[in-house]
């Protein structure tokens, strides 16, 4: 990220998150990222930028709780980890900042947390949810993948690259990992918010994505009941945004110019 963007800190519900707020035209909705499992304000690296020179809305991005140098609030996660940031944090968030219309942008575990937030009938308003790489039920591979991640941290060059973006990186991965890998948390479910969320809807996936396959997009898209979109990018893994730029970005601004 470009220095120009200033970290700035916030307390919210006992614990300082860290986030960057990227300015753009007053009268348009604020442009909300949210990243993925292991992600953070750093993780989104140039993107963030890229958009910005892309549309003209404000922009806004932060850690969550435990992520990048965000304070943790819990010892551990818990299975209701997800939810609680969409339906307890963003919210706050959100209003202290005095955000009251905005587009909601994840990628896979901020997907999930854009799809509960915007299904939650929440007092912003919501005019468009970008969803990249969604999780909304668990699935087989997602585990698989999460099990290669935890010998790839073990192994040692997976963590070298975690501590870049992380201040307790153990900690964070430790916390994401064991939640996705409890044997109850295979009956974690978002589908019922994504029947009410009301604003219009852009999927993108990666053909290869290792952690969902595209049973996760045909799920959303039979379940809702707005006008949805659908990329699928051939040969591209779980973060389209890193690994083909330009068509994410391509995407993103023919969804937003029409909200």
């Amino acid at each position: 990220m470009s220095d120009k963007y200033t970290l700035e800190k916030i307390e919210i519900l006992g614990g300082v998150l860290e986030y960057i707020y990227i300015p753009g035209k007053k009268d348009l909705p604020t442009l909300i990222m949210l990243h993925e499992g292991l992600g953070s304000i750093s993780t989104w690296k140039e993107f963030p930028k890229q958009v910005s020179n892309t549309i003209q809305n404000p922009i806004l991005l932060y850690s969550r709780h435990g992520y990048g140098s965000s304070h943790f609030i819990k010892q551990r996660f818990c299975n209701s980890y997800m939810h609680d940031e969409a339906l307890k944090v963003l919210p706050v968030l959100l209003s202290r900042l005095k955000i009251s219309r905005a587009i909601l942008y994840g990628h896979s575990d901020g997907a999930s947390i854009a799809a509960i937030f915007a299904g939650s009938r929440p007092a912003t308003t919501i005019e468009g949810v970008i969803l990249e790489a969604p999780h909304v039920f668990v699935e087989e591979i997602s585990l698989e993948g999460i099990k290669m991640a935890k010998l790839a941290f073990k192994n040692g060059k997976f963590r070298r690259g975690l501590k870049k973006h992380h201040h307790d990186p153990d900690r964070t991965f430790k916390n994401w990992s064991e939640v996705w890998l409890e044997p109850n948390f295979l009956n974690w479910n978002i589908q019922d918010y994504v029947r009410n969320i009301s604003a219009p809807v852009l999927l993108i996936q990666g053909e290869n994505d290792a952690y969902g396959s595209l049973k996760q997009l045909d799920a959303i898209e039979s379940d809702l009941k707005v006008e949805c979109s659908r990329i699928v990018l051939e040969g591209i893994g779980h973060s389209p945004h890193k690994e083909e730029p330009e068509s994410v970005l391509h995407a993103l601004k023919i969804f937003i110019k029409e909200r």
